[in-house]
C-alpha cells in the first residue's frame, strides 16, 4: 500500500512539476508577446537625468525579452543621457557596451550608435572626431531608407563641421525633411528651421535667419508645442534686437516672461538676459540691472554655461551689479 503512495505521490508531483512548467511557460509567452515599451516617447531633453533613470528602469526587461536591437538602441539613448549631462567618459563606456552588440543586421541599431559615438565627441570639444560617424551614419541612413536618422545625421554635420560647411549641411537637411514622406522624420522641420537660422543669424545674415525662425514658429503652433512655441518666439525676438527692431523684440520678452509667471514655470534665464539687452538699449539702465542680475543668478547654475561661455556669464555679472 505504502508503495502505491508513494507511487502516486511521485506522479501527483510529477503532475504539479508538468502544470506548473507549463503555467511558468505561458507566463513568459504572455510576457513575450508584451509589445516592449517605445522608450524614445520618454525622452525629457530638458531633464536628461531623469530621462536616464526612466531609460535604467527599462534594462532588465530589454534584456530579458532576448531583443538585441531594441537593448542595443535602449543603451544608446542611455549614452545620449550621460553625454547631455557632461559625463562624457561614462557615455563612451556605454557606447563601447554596444559596439560589443553589433552585427551586420543590427542596422537602425548600427546607426544610433554612430549617431550618438559623434554626438558625445562634438559635445566635449571634438568635433573633428565626431564627423567621421555622423557621415557614416548619414550614408547607412540614405542607403536604407532610415530618413528619421539620415535627417539626424545631416542636422549634426551642421553643428559640427567647420563654419564654412555647415550652411551646405543645414539646407541638405532641410531638403531631406522637406522631400520625405516618413512622418516621424517630418518632424525635424520646426528644429531644422531653427538651427539653420541660428548660423545665418551667426553669419550677419539676419533677414535670411529671420525668414527660418518664423517658419519654426508657425510649425510649433501647428504642432501645438507649447514649450518649442516659447523658445521659437524668444528666437524671434532676438532677431528683431539684431536688425534694431528694439521696441517689438521688448514686447515678445515681456510677453514670454509674463506668461513663465502665470503659467508657474521655471524662470527664464534667457528671457531676462533678452529683457535686460533690450531696456539696456533703451536707455532704461535700471531695469535693464535688474534683469541682468536675475539672469546672472539663473544662467551661473547651468554646469553647460559655467563650462562653456564664462564670459557671457561674467558680462551678466558686471551689468547686473553683482
Amino acid at each position: 500500500m505504502k508503495s502505491i503512495l508513494v507511487s502516486l505521490g511521485i506522479v501527483t508531483l510529477c503532475v504539479t512539476v508538468i502544470i506548473m512548467g507549463g503555467c511558468a511557460t505561458a507566463s513568459r509567452s504572455r510576457q513575450e508577446l508584451e509589445p516592449l515599451p517605445d522608450f524614445d516617447a520618454l525622452w525629457d531633453y530638458a531633464n536628461p537625468q531623469q530621462t536616464e533613470i526612466e531609460f535604467r528602469e527599462l534594462v532588465p526587461k530589454a534584456k530579458a525579452s532576448g531583443d538585441i536591437s531594441y537593448y542595443a538602441q535602449l543603451m544608446t539613448q542611455i549614452a545620449r543621457t550621460q553625454g547631455l549631462q557632461r559625463q562624457f567618459e561614462e557615455a563612451h563606456a556605454t557606447l563601447d557596451t554596444v559596439e560589443t552588440l553589433l552585427t551586420d543586421d543590427l542596422l537602425v541599431a548600427r546607426i544610433r550608435y554612430l549617431l550618438e559615438r559623434g554626438r558625445v565627441y562634438n559635445s566635449s570639444g571634438k568635433p573633428e572626431k565626431a564627423i567621421p560617424y555622423f557621415l557614416k551614419a548619414l550614408e547607412l541612413g540614405q542607403a536604407h531608407g532610415e530618413d528619421y536618422y539620415a535627417i539626424d545625421a545631416a542636422h549634426m554635420l551642421a553643428i559640427a563641421e567647420p563654419p564654412e560647411r555647415q550652411l551646405g549641411w543645414a539646407e541638405k537637411a532641410i531638403e531631406l525633411t522637406e522631400k520625405t514622406t516618413d512622418e516621424r522624420a517630418k518632424k525635424w522641420l520646426g528644429p531644422l528651421y531653427n538651427n539653420t537660422g541660428w548660423t545665418y543669424h551667426d553669419l550677419g545674415e539676419y533677414d535670411r535667419a529671420l525668414e527660418l525662425f518664423e517658419k519654426s514658429l508657425r510649425w510649433r503652433e501647428e504642432q501645438n508645442d507649447e514649450r518649442g512655441t516659447r523658445i521659437a518666439k524668444w528666437t524671434l525676438a532676438r532677431t528683431y534686437r539684431s536688425l534694431g527692431r528694439i521696441e517689438e523684440a521688448l514686447a515678445i520678452q515681456t510677453a514670454l516672461r509674463a506668461e513663465i509667471e502665470e503659467k508657474d514655470l521655471e524662470p527664464s534665464g534667457y528671457v531676462f538676459e533678452e529683457l535686460g539687452e533690450c531696456l539696456l538699449l533703451l536707455g532704461r539702465d535700471e531695469e535693464a540691472r535688474d534683469n541682468f542680475k536675475r539672469a546672472y543668478d539663473i544662467l551661473s547654475m547651468d554646469e553647460w554655461h559655467v563650462a562653456n561661455e564664462p564670459e557671457r556669464l561674467e558680462r551678466l555679472k558686471e551689468l547686473g551689479g553683482q
